[in-house]
């Protein structure tokens, strides 16, 4: 087997289980997931102000308050699907690697008894790459930066952490 190889298994599983934990909100499980220093953005390109937009940036200790305060703030309230396929793995160092994967949002709204709600359909919401950073702590990768690159730009009310 490759060395790219033998290090895809274990980082695609990283990247699929975070992707599950943020699906299910089990954010307390993903954060356990990154290294003491990860940071956390997301951006979009704007062709009309030509330059990167950036929606969210956070540092480990931003994105547990933020994961904290969430039931005080108004989210959208759809079930979540991340679809991530891993696309490709750079080692950087020993103990450093870099991925890029291309992620798929769907979102499923809930019926909520309010007659302007389309409970139970599903929609494409997000496009986009996860440009991701990995370190080897303990025999153990850790996620120590995720850059959310999204092609969509509209988002939304209280949809600034789904991706």
């Amino acid at each position: 087997m490759s060395e790219t190889a033998a290090l895809r298994a274990p980082l695609e599983e990283a990247i699929q289980r975070g992707a599950l934990q943020l699906d299910e909100r089990r954010f307390g499980e993903f954060l356990d997931s990154t290294a003491s220093d990860f940071r956390y953005r997301i951006q979009a390109y704007s062709h009309d102000l030509r330059k990167d937009m950036t929606f969210l940036d956070h540092d480990r200790a931003g994105i547990a308050a933020l994961f904290e305060l969430l039931p005080k703030h108004h989210v959208n309230g759809a079930e979540w699907l991340r679809q991530v396929s891993l696309q490709t793995v750079n080692r950087r160092g020993e103990t450093s690697v870099e991925s890029v994967s291309a992620l798929s949002l769907f979102h499923t709204l809930i019926d909520a008894g309010d007659a302007h709600v389309d409970g139970g359909s599903s929609h494409l919401f997000a496009v986009g790459r996860y440009h991701d950073a990995f370190r080897l702590v303990d025999g153990r990768w850790l996620l120590s930066e995720r850059t959310v690159r999204l092609h969509t730009r509209q988002l939304g009310i209280g949809s600034h952490l789904i991706p």
